[in-house]
């Protein structure tokens, strides 16, 4: 129902070649070069175990939310810290679900 609008000539447009419908024709050098997908960085960001502890000693619950809030980084971070901690038996599981864990800090 109804045809396409009319779209304005802008800069980049005039000097773009069209096909029928005006469709854009793109030359086989440029569809290899937009086809191919960029690359992410990867950032390594990691939390110094004794500003961990410092933010985990004054808390209730400790939760990968909270850490992450009080320590100013992404919950991805926060978590993999306290994935460490718990291997080392620093903090234990004590409730939570469905990958909302709370824990506990064990006193040695």
């Amino acid at each position: 129902m109804g045809g396409n609008k009319k779209k304005q000539a802008g800069a980049s447009d005039k000097n773009a070649q069209t096909g029928p419908g005006q469709t854009e024709i793109k030359s086989a050098a440029e569809k290899k070069a937009s086809s191919k997908p960029q690359q992410k960085q990867k950032l390594a960001v990691t939390i110094e175990e004794s500003q961990g502890m410092k933010a985990i000693q004054s808390m209730k619950a400790i939760t990968t939310q909270a850490v992450a809030r009080n320590i100013g980084v992404k919950v991805s971070v926060a978590n993999a810290f306290i994935k460490s901690l718990e291997t080392k038996g620093i903090v234990k599981v004590e409730g939570g679900y469905s990958g909302h864990r709370v824990y506990h800090l064990v006193r040695h």
